[in-house]
């Protein structure tokens, strides 16, 4: 079998000696995904994160993820798997991942800089993408700043947690996908950054709703941030958000 083929086959049982559970990344996982189901992100198992951390055997690094069937509200250290990024083999554990796990590794696969993925079924954003609505369209500054680039949308009929093959074509250029009638898929520099960028989401979609309403009521028209403002925001991310990191 070719290497691409390879690439969406998931679940591989190969454990690998040289693979050592790192409990303190298992632990970091629990506490974030714990985080977000506090928020109402979760919806019974429906929904993962992976964390991707180096190893010197492995040159994409390896994936910590949650293994098939557990909620990220109720799962522990436990319920973690470790597998490699192109295949999906197992290395570490023995439960199956959810087939959704290769759209995590695909865009880790082609996003070097990316380390953490985060996928939820957030329902303010469906019943906002269902309604009609087909573009978030920012009202507060750090969305655009903590994002860094567009989203992507992507129309009902497309589901790259089942078919990969759509994401090459545009993961390069976002840190956000939004999937209608599905979810969220956000992308970050770390769990931190993913997981901050996950709630600055869920802000805007509920600003979006609220102002729509709001104006509605009052007939008044949404005062909206230009595409021009937002690209302007999405430059000076680092510089605005992690002036530390700049120095």
């Amino acid at each position: 079998m070719n290497a691409p083929e390879s690439r969406f086959q998931v679940n591989q049982l190969t454990p690998d000696p040289a693979v050592q559970f790192d409990r303190k990344i298992a632990e970091q996982y629990v506490l974030y995904a714990h985080r977000l189901a506090a928020r109402g992100y979760v919806q019974a198992a429906v929904g993962n994160m992976v964390i991707r951390v180096p190893h010197a055997d492995y040159p994409d690094g390896l994936c910590y993820v949650k293994s098939q069937g557990v909620s990220l509200e109720e799962m522990g250290v436990d319920d973690l798997v470790v597998t490699d990024v192109p295949c999906g083999r197992i290395v570490c554990g023995e439960r199956a991942t959810t087939v959704g796990h290769q759209m995590n590794r695909e865009i880790l696969r082609l996003r070097p800089d990316i380390h953490c993925v985060i996928h939820l079924h957030h329902d303010e954003t469906v019943a906002f993408l269902a309604a009609g609505d087909w573009e978030i369209r920012p009202l507060g500054l750090t969305f655009s700043y903590l994002m860094q680039k567009p989203v992507q949308y992507l129309p009902a009929h497309i589901n790259v947690e089942e078919d990969v093959a759509p994401i090459k074509t545009f993961i390069r250029d976002t840190n956000c996908i939004l999937m209608k009638r599905h979810g969220i898929t956000v992308l970050g520099r770390n769990v931190s950054e993913c997981y901050g960028r996950v709630n600055i989401l869920a802000a805007e979609v509920k600003r979006n709703i609220l102002a729509e309403q709001l104006a509605a009521l009052r007939g008044t028209t949404v005062d909206y941030i230009s595409k021009q403002e937002m690209e302007q925001m999405f430059r000076a991310g680092d510089a605005v958000m992690y002036p530390e990191v700049n120095r």
